[in-house]
Formats: C-alpha cells, structure tokens, sequence
C-alpha cells in the first residue's frame, strides 16, 4: 500500500465519521402524540383521565432569558370524586414537561 492510498482512506474515514456524527446527533423533535402519551401516563397513577388535548403544532415559547418551541395541552380527571382540569407545557424537542398548572 502506498502513502497516497493510506491518506485517502484516512480521509475518507474520518469524513464519515463526522457525517454520522452530526446525524446521530441532531435532535429529532418529540411528536405531539408521543407527549400526550407520557403525560397521560403520569396523569394516570393519580386517577382516572376524562379527557385529554394537546396542540399538534410547536408553538414559541420564552422565559428569559430561554426561547425554546413547546406543545401545549390539558387533561381534565376525577380525584377524589371531583373534576379537575390542568395544562401543561412541554419542550417540542425532548418531551420534558416544562410546567403543569391547575385551572
């Protein structure tokens, strides 16, 4: 094997390497649904669910100083024989709820 071979291959190499590096790394946004579904799960352990919403498309979203796109959405259950109804905000990224309010 010459020199000119054993450069390219290296090359070639490590220009893959960082291509599916950056590919593996992007973050792919959390679907809406896939949301829901883990905050109707946690919901759950406390009562049973009535109802549930949430919007399907990212919206904006700032606290200072962040600025991130978030899903909204709401569950409305019965504890302790009363209805109650709360939203959330979740980060569209990762699905991490962010707030869960009462209203």
């Amino acid at each position: 094997m010459n020199w000119k071979t054993f450069l390219a291959g290296i090359a070639i190499g490590a220009a893959a390497g960082y291509a599916v590096n950056e590919t593996v790394h992007q973050t792919v946004p959390t679907s809406a649904d896939s949301v829901l579904s883990k905050v109707k799960k946690a919901f759950k352990e406390n009562g049973p669910i009535d109802g549930s919403w949430i919007q399907m498309a990212a919206e904006d979203y700032e606290k200072y100083p962040f600025k991130t796109k978030v899903y909204r959405g709401g569950i409305s259950m019965t504890e302790g024989g009363e209805k109650k109804q709360y939203e959330f905000i979740a980060d569209a990224k990762t699905g991490i709820v962010l707030d869960v309010y009462p209203i």
